[in-house]
């Protein structure tokens, strides 16, 4: 990808580029351009391409008073990318939470470069990209109507390369064409998914700025769907699925638990605000009702669970409820995860304590918790009551892209605090 000119921006640069300040060229850089080489507003067609094929999502540019706002599109789903530089002959697109970023050049009515997926400090998932102005459609349309209808709930099985098998649950709605949905694992779900149903195949897909996923499947002569699931540059497992109204997944509130000989739980940690020193056992949780949630900045559905969370903690914090977030980062760097967790709290702009708590391995994260069983999903949310004991672990959360899953998920832990905070207040505390 050829380099920006810098002659080619669309303002002067008054004296020479290391005199400027930094504040200053960041606000051109954010200014964008102006008359014919604005950058145009409205949908785009933008592709990533995997070892499976192109990977297809929307993208939607917005401007006001010079300044560009872009958000990624996946059915009911916008994410807004919080930097946008753009220039006369590149633009740069950056999630902060993720560090995920898209740096691409200006071509016409495109733009050409590279997608890169940070999934840690040393591993970068790097993709061709591409993105077509005023171009709504996701995949290829259909060329004729619809062979088969996927609309419904499916018995989903996963396959991995050494033949272990995932199950999960896939949701879809099906409007002519046009297919939206998600698959839930015992854990978690897979995001907002958009596609559509071409013959006698099915295509999905979904860019958050965290998950790259690509799913193809074939619409068997006995309504079965055997496929492909791609994520990013590394991942590939098959899938077969099979209609069934009544596929279910494990309680998510049997998965995790204490370990024989535990009955309470307890942490010290730093704050990734100020560095001090946190434990449960210190005194402004006596007598409280302690929500502890193991997440990670790095983590889609942990942002779902933070947004939920933030909305309640007003509501309930009067009445004794406390929130405190363990935060399993990428970074084994304290200052580089600390500041990935500032973010974080910056983008849902969470009151509650968030801390530090090692890094983003499943393995670590229970070694760091040795009164749990194990850590098998971020999120998961520990309910400790009034009196110092556990009374509840939901492993996983299911966000919005479930649809009604995550409003029953959302009653039922605000209906398991307000029990919570109903019970008798400890003497003494």
């Amino acid at each position: 990808m050829r380099r920006p000119s810098l002659r080619r921006f669309c303002f002067p640069i008054p004296g020479p580029m290391s005199r400027l300040p930094v504040l200053l060229l960041s606000a051109l850089l954010l200014a964008g351009c102006t008359g014919d080489d604005a950058l145009p507003t409205g949908r785009w067609r933008a592709v990533a391409t995997v070892p499976g094929g192109t990977l297809p999502f929307g993208l939607d540019v917005e401007r006001t008073d010079g300044t560009y706002a872009v958000a990624l599109l996946n059915g009911g789903e916008r994410v807004p990318v919080r930097t946008v530089e753009v220039t006369a002959d590149s633009v740069r697109l950056e999630l902060p939470a993720f560090n995920s970023r898209i740096v691409a050049a200006r071509t016409g009515g495109a733009l050409e470069g590279t997608l890169a997926l940070v999934k840690g400090p040393d591993t970068v998932e790097r993709m061709p990209f591409r993105a077509t102005h005023g171009v709504s459609r996701r995949f290829a349309p259909a060329e004729a109507a619809p062979a088969a209808d996927v609309d419904g709930r499916w018995d989903v099985t996963f396959v991995e390369s050494d033949s272990s098998t995932a199950d999960a649950v896939g949701t879809f709605e099906q409007d002519g064409a046009q297919v939206t949905g998600t698959f839930m694992t015992p854990t978690a779900d897979h995001r907002f998914l958009e596609g559509t149903v071409r013959g006698d195949s099915l295509f999905l897909s979904t860019f958050d700025g965290s998950h790259a996923f690509l799913y193809e499947a074939e619409i068997q002569p006995d309504g079965t769907l055997e496929g492909d699931f791609w994520s990013g540059t590394r991942h590939h497992s098959a899938w077969t699925a099979e209609r069934d109204s009544t596929a279910s997944l494990p309680d998510p509130y049997q998965l995790t638990y204490l370990k024989e000989g535990y009955d309470t739980f307890d942490f010290t940690f730093p704050s990734a605000v100020d560095s001090s020193r946190v434990s449960l056992s210190d005194a402004r949780f006596d007598g409280k009702v302690v929500l502890v949630t193991i997440a990670g900045s790095w983590c889609p559905n942990c942002h779902d669970e933070a947004r939920f969370l933030e909305q309640i903690y007003p509501t309930y914090r009067d009445r004794g409820l406390e929130i405190v977030s363990l935060m399993f980062e990428r970074y084994e760097a304290f200052d580089a995860a600390a500041r990935q967790v500032r973010r974080y709290r910056e983008k849902f702009d969470i009151s509650y304590p968030t801390l530090v708590a090692g890094t983003a391995d499943k393995e670590a994260a229970s070694e760091a918790l040795p009164m749990l069983n194990r850590v098998l999903s971020y999120p998961t949310a520990i309910f400790v009551g009034r009196r110092g004991k556990v009374r509840y672990i939901h492993t996983g959360f299911y966000g919005p892209g479930t649809g009604a899953r995550y409003e029953a998920l959302k009653r039922a832990f605000t209906d398991r605090i307000e029990g919570l905070l109903a019970e008798e207040v400890p003497s003494g505390t």
